[in-house]
């Protein structure tokens, strides 16, 4: 009996490490990579925000026949302002965006304008301007997006009042005024936005765009009348301005759902 359990057992395992030499290898295989997010950018947007600027202007003091006074003079002036707005985006070749948008600045950039040949001086302000254009870019990462941009603008300037000198009382003997202007012209810039979601805050559809910009503007001619008289006193002063602004917006996409998973 015992002779025959012994011979059993023997049999079955050398059955079992023939059947185990007859399966295959066993292969390694590597865990499946995920793909990388894929954002979609096309779609509306509105944005809105607040910003700082600088303007300089080339200007000189012209007489009725249109000749120069003075040699032409450089002035300037800063200040802050807000700007809303708004556009639309179309993604393409997977990593590029281009688009269109229009926006407002409203605020107060004020400096000096000049007469140097009645040796009279005041305060020119750039009011408002609204701009309407395009832009392209790259995303440098699945939701940041660097861009440049250009497009047409127009300006609002206030009326200015020239005095011999500050705290004297302006008078029509001793004081000229502009008139208020608009003006057009045309800008360049660029900027970055990026989805808030990159500092560590839950917020599909919301954005944070930074962006620069320089407006050149037309020549414009101020005709100066006497003060509080509006009676021309022949000589105008030419003013031709150069506007740079830094601004920081919040934008909101309306299309904006997050990642999706990119399908192969």
């Amino acid at each position: 009996m015992k002779k025959l359990v012994l011979a059993l057992t023997a049999v079955a395992a050398f059955t079992g490490s023939a059947f185990a030499a007859d399966l295959p290898a066993r292969t390694y295989t590597k865990a499946p990579v995920m793909p990388e997010p894929v954002y979609n950018w096309t779609g509306f947007y509105i944005f809105g925000g607040a910003g700082g600027g600088v303007w300089d202007a080339d200007s000189l003091s012209v007489n009725a026949a249109g000749n120069a006074n003075t040699i032409t003079q450089r002035t300037g002036g800063d200040g802050w302002f807000g700007t809303v707005g708004a556009g639309y985006d179309w993604q393409f070749n997977h990593s590029w965006v281009a688009g269109i948008f229009a926006d407002g600045q409203f605020g107060s950039l004020r400096g000096s304008l000049n007469d140097a040949a009645l040796n009279l001086t005041g305060t020119e302000k750039l009011r408002d301007t609204w701009a309407v254009g395009g832009r392209i870019g790259y995303l440098v990462a699945p939701n940041v997006y660097s861009y440049v941009n250009a497009g047409y603008t127009q300006s609002y300037w206030s009326g200015a009042s020239l005095g011999p000198v500050s705290g004297v009382p302006l008078t029509a003997a001793n004081a000229v005024s502009t008139a208020s202007f608009n003006k057009g012209g045309w800008f360049v810039g660029g900027g970055v936005e990026n989805n808030l979601n990159i500092f560590g805050i839950t917020a599909p559809g919301w954005f944070m765009k930074t962006e620069y910009r320089a407006a050149y503007y037309d020549k414009a001619t101020l005709a100066e009348s006497f003060y509080g008289t509006g009676v021309l006193t022949g000589t105008s002063t030419t003013f031709h301005p150069l506007v740079q602004t830094i601004s920081t917006s919040l934008v909101y996409r309306f299309n904006w759902g997050g990642p999706v998973v990119a399908k192969y």
